[in-house]
């Protein structure tokens, strides 16, 4: 079945102060919770693998401790950087799947595959020629270096299985099937628990068989997630070959979340960088503050994964009065949230600092910045939440340039707080600065209709078709006129899908 990818311009948006509260009930309420409360769970559970690694490496030295954190740092930063072979993934076969679509959206889960596969293969080649000056770049001591060395590069083989897992993860997600991933999640996590204390104490392999675990259990749960797309595959009779036209598609997705990703992990890292070069006590009250601000973006992120899968089906299905609603619905869940998080924050910001620091001089900074926390937990909510719903709906060059924008904003703000010698809580200003630019883009987005493009092509590749016909089209009216050579107009009047 071939869908028409149209745009649909509602006449009665509701203004922001008219949005409904939280507590009434919606018809999106049980599908919202359906998908998010698993996605929550698999979220939390996908640092357990850190965690089970500092816990058993911890018993064996503290250089090898130092090691673990220098590469598990750099492993980490790269994971969120390609967490967009999920994202997009979801947003695609989710509008497939709403369109009727079944075959088209297995075969789209085929070439996230194939897609995950080969940027992992490339990934980890690069990983392992340049891991030394990595490594030396973080600042690893000679204690620390070769424990660094060994876990990173043994930690290379399990990229392409990382990815893999990434993409299957969205896969499922697209289907409306958050369950799984969860159940894939506990289980590589507890997986790697048991293999990781075999290889570690039972073959003492030392800090080489924490690295070696983790790679098993990632193999693992790529192919517990092939085997989904396979079986797939075998019901729907669809190819297993790789598609250009739709790694193509992929690829624009991928390409446009990355360089969303990559501005925000920027300045994230901006602001460390500066907090750093501000003094040791500001430091740490601002990781303390960031982790605790991390932590209540990983519960957020549920209703974000939420807004991914159902509105990529409702718009797949032509109902943009449906996934407008949803996506409303999704607004005020995330805004109630938020809420609670902040007084939960502002409330307990004279406990939580000691809980994380004995020394008095930083807890009472972080207790100061958990101001920050609190305040922003709202703005926050909603952002990352729209940043869900317009993943979903396939608007990701648009999510680019905003956070692009958004960075371009909080760079300079941030740089005044360096030289003008500045205190850390005008550091925390220029990351609400970060944090506004984001919301007000994404609202002005939301309030419209652009977004709202139905059917089940991507709207990227319905874009891009689009020019491509009309250039075709100009090209041929030109040839009728007896004004562009064939051998000139040639390559320019194939219509690139």
């Amino acid at each position: 079945m071939r869908s028409r990818a149209i745009t649909v311009v509602p006449d009665d948006r509701p203004t922001v102060g008219a949005v409904r509260t939280a507590t009434r009930t919606s018809t999106y309420d049980r599908e919202i919770l359906r998908l998010a409360i698993p996605a929550v769970v698999a979220l939390a559970a996908e640092p357990l693998y850190v965690l089970t690694d500092t816990a058993i490496v911890g018993r064996i030295g503290t250089p090898q401790l130092g090691g673990l954190a220098v590469a598990s740092t750099l492993i980490l930063t790269g994971y969120a950087l390609f967490v967009f072979l999920a994202y997009g993934t979801t947003g695609t076969v989710a509008r497939l799947l709403g369109a009727g679509d079944v075959a088209r959206a297995a075969s789209q889960g085929v070439q996230a595959l194939w897609l995950a596969a080969g940027v992992g293969v490339a990934l980890a080649a690069v990983g392992l020629a340049a891991a030394e000056p990595a490594v030396a770049l973080m600042g690893a001591g000679e204690q620390v270096r070769p424990f660094a060395l060994t876990y990173l590069r043994i930690s290379m083989a399990g990229v392409p299985a990382l990815l893999v897992v990434l993409a299957g993860t969205g896969y499922l997600r697209g289907l409306q099937d958050t369950r799984t991933p969860l159940l894939v999640a506990v289980g590589s996590a507890l997986a790697n628990l048991v293999i990781e204390l075999v290889l570690v104490f039972g073959l003492d392999l030392g800090i080489a068989g924490s690295a070696w675990s983790t790679v098993v259990s990632q193999l693992g749960a790529a192919g517990v997630y092939v085997t989904f797309v396979a079986r797939h595959v075998r019901a729907t009779g669809v190819s297993v070959r790789p598609d250009l036209s739709a790694l193509r598609t992929l690829a624009g997705v991928s390409r446009d979340l990355f360089l969303r990703t990559a501005a925000l992990r920027m300045s994230l890292t901006l602001a460390t960088a500066v907090a750093a070069r501000i003094g040791v006590v500001e430091l740490g009250a601002h990781q303390i503050a960031f982790e605790l601000w991390s932590l209540l973006a990983l519960l957020l992120d549920g209703i974000a994964i939420a807004g991914q899968a159902l509105v990529g089906r409702l718009l797949g299905a032509s109902d943009a009065a449906g996934a407008r609603a949803a996506a409303d619905r999704m607004v005020q869940w995330g805004l109630a949230a938020g809420l609670v998080f902040a007084v939960g924050i502002a409330a307990l910001r004279g406990v939580l600092p000691a809980l994380f620091t004995g020394d008095a001089a930083v807890q009472a900074v972080t207790a100061f910045l958990l101001l920050f926390v609190a305040v922003l937990q709202p703005v926050n909510a909603v952002v990352f939440v729209l940043d869900g719903v317009l993943i979903g709906a396939g608007d990701v060059r648009y999510l680019a340039w905003a956070m692009t924008g958004a960075a371009a904003a909080f760079v300079p703000v941030a740089g005044a707080v360096l030289v003008l010698n500045l205190g850390v809580g005008w550091l925390w200003g220029a990351i609400a600065v970060l944090m506004l630019a984001r919301l007000a883009a994404l609202m002005a987005r939301w309030r419209g209709s652009a977004w709202l493009v139905v059917g089940g092509r991507h709207p990227l590749r319905t874009r891009t078709t689009a020019t491509s016909s009309r250039r075709t089209g100009l090209l041929a009216h030109l040839r009728l006129a007896g004004n562009v050579p064939w051998s000139v107009a040639g390559p320019w009047s194939r219509t690139r899908s």
